[in-house]
């Protein structure tokens, strides 16, 4: 990510296009349906984004769409705004799993945070996780038998959840999505359970 934002500070790229562009990316269908849902429902629902990209997107895409309430926190790679109208990135943490990128460990930050929520006071009856990459496995491995681990269907993550070769599946349900609707579906059915 830091080389692709240096190669378009080179371009002369501002940093004011670079969000405009990023606010008009559309989401995946029914994503808005799911986040508007989670939104009416905040004190049943708590979601927490974990991603590979940066904070500047992430907060652009969620205040463009009016969805920032649907997220209780996003855990993601910093970024700012240089002098010079380059935008830099840099690791959201340093971590030893072997697994995952240098700088983040997906199933880190969720423990983590679900560590943190235990010792507030927080206790969660199911997590489901959604993803779709490969560094999403490492989150989906560590989920236990009550929670769902929901891999985006054709993407990596299902691949790797299907064929898992470096020990046991995850112990937790896995629901294949292909559209935010078949999230919110598996999430009112467990609210309902």
């Amino acid at each position: 990510m830091g080389r692709v934002m240096n190669y378009i500070g080179d371009q002369k790229v501002s940093p004011e296009r670079i969000r405009s562009v990023m606010e008009t990316i559309p989401f995946t269908a029914g994503m808005t349906d799911l986040l508007t849902f989670i939104s009416d429902h905040k004190s049943a629902i708590d979601c927490i984004v974990i991603s590979d990209s940066n904070a500047l997107f992430i907060d652009w895409i969620l205040q463009a769409s009016g969805l920032q309430t649907a997220v209780d926190r996003v855990f993601t790679n910093p970024a700012e705004f240089n002098e010079l109208g380059y935008m830099e990135v840099r690791c959201h943490h340093s971590h030893d799993c072997e697994r995952c990128p240098v700088n983040l460990c997906k199933r880190k930050v969720l423990q983590r945070y679900l560590s943190e929520q235990r010792a507030a006071g927080v206790e969660y009856r199911r997590v489901l996780y959604a993803g779709d990459g490969g560094n999403d496995l490492c989150p989906a491995a560590c989920l236990g038998d009550r929670d769902v681990a929901m891999p985006r269907r054709g993407f990596a993550l299902e691949k790797l959840l299907a064929k898992r070769g470096d020990g046991a599946p995850p112990s937790a349900k896995v629901v294949a999505w292909s559209s935010g609707a078949d999230i919110l579906e598996e999430l009112k059915a467990s609210m309902q359970s």
